[in-house]
């Protein structure tokens, strides 16, 4: 039997055929993140033509994935988040279920006329899309299997496995699953969204999956300076070769404490509202409920805190009865989350007038500051001096 033809025409060594798997699902998971998602998806990134093509290409080839379908499920799952319409959310579905059959999931939404039509908006269709991509997907993956095999040989079998299970396992199965259920907070958004580990270097940087909720049109996704993530570290070096453009990141606000309280400091709050969540959960609620908690006063237990940062709309019906008997019989904490959920009629008012909007930061100001609290007081301070970061 010819050596050579069992391990391929490139004959390599165990952990050449090592090195090389990793190398194959990583720039999937590279043309995933940077091509799909950032770029296609939210249009934080601006891909040079030839690089789209390219992971355009290779995402046919490797997994039979195609623009419109992916960049459609998951402008869903932002646009219905946590509802029964989101195509994979674990809230919803249960662990288990989007971590074992979240690929499954995917191809529910996927073949939805109605979903690709409504969210697919502004995906390729040009003729390649039309008479290759999407009509002949399969040929790709088969396209791959033949490769790997005249490539690699008998050991382009397990590569062909590892490239066709790592995508349903680490994308839709671990982000889609954990990112929704296990990890740390950096923002309290309206969703179920954490991070599940700082260090996004195994799924391009997908980890960080809260600070994308919190900021979904930023080309970055670490927000902390302890965080990393190795998207946006692809990101760099494209861009200083000219094969990608950052069309956005963050907002982060300026603070000017001799500012005057005006529409421009509205707007700042607005769009760096989720700063603004953060500070007040860390200078305002936070100490308040540590104090109350070793004076001992009403019914207040560490688990306590939790029901008091999370977002309303993420509390099942005991957190909330929970959470109201402990308002109740706490009228420091009650102040201190009346005044939150007063401060987010800021971001949810899209019906109010800008005037409106300036005469209503302007009450919550002077009324935090007269409220006699004095993390309240030094955090409507902070406020009336949020300004726009210059570009």
């Amino acid at each position: 039997m010819n050596v050579d033809f069992l391990y391929g025409i490139l004959g390599l060594s165990f952990w050449g055929y090592v090195i090389v798997a990793i190398c194959m699902v990583q720039f999937t998971i590279m043309g995933v993140t940077l091509y799909l998602h950032r770029d296609a998806t939210h249009r934080s990134l601006d891909l040079h033509p030839a690089l789209r093509h390219v992971f355009r290409l290779w995402l046919w080839m490797s997994s039979g994935m195609i623009t419109k379908e992916w960049v459609s499920v998951h402008r869903k799952h932002h646009a219905r988040c946590e509802t029964p319409d989101d195509p994979h959310s674990p809230v919803i579905f249960g662990l288990k279920k989007v971590l074992l059959e979240g690929a499954e999931l995917y191809q529910v939404q996927a073949r939805n006329g109605d979903t690709l039509e409504k969210f697919g908006r502004g995906t390729p269709d040009d003729w390649l899309e039309r008479n290759l991509y999407a009509k002949h997907r399969n040929l790709g993956i088969i396209t791959m299997v033949i490769l790997d095999l005249v490539l690699f040989g008998v050991p382009g079998i397990i590569i062909i496995a590892i490239q066709m299970l790592a995508m349903p396992l680490l994308a839709a199965g671990v982000i889609n699953g954990l990112g929704h259920h296990t990890g740390y907070r950096n923002y309290e958004c309206p969703d179920a969204a954490t991070n599940v580990l700082p260090w996004g270097f195994i799924v391009g940087g997908e980890e960080l999956h809260n600070n994308h909720h919190a900021f979904p049109s930023s080309a970055k996704f670490s927000s902390r300076s302890w965080e990393f993530d190795i998207g946006w570290m692809w990101i760099r070096m494209l861009s200083a070769v000219g094969l990608a453009k950052v069309l956005r990141v963050a907002p982060k606000p300026a603070v000017d404490p001799a500012s005057h309280v005006n529409l421009e400091t509205v707007r700042a709050v607005i769009v760096n509202r989720m700063h603004v969540l953060r500070a007040y959960t860390s200078s305002v609620t936070l100490p308040v409920f540590k104090a109350e908690l070793q004076a001992a006063r009403g019914n207040l237990t560490r688990p306590v805190k939790t029901l008091l940062v999370r977002q309303p709309v993420l509390l099942d019906d005991k957190s909330h009865a929970k959470l109201n008997e402990v308002l109740a019989s706490n009228q420091m904490l009650k102040t201190v989350h009346d005044f939150r959920e007063r401060l987010q009629v800021l971001w949810s008012g899209g019906h109010m007038s800008n005037d409106k909007l300036l005469q209503h930061l302007k009450e919550w100001i002077a009324q935090a500051e007269a409220s006699g609290i004095k993390a309240l007081q030094d955090f409507a301070a902070s406020l009336r001096g949020y300004a726009m970061q210059p570009a």
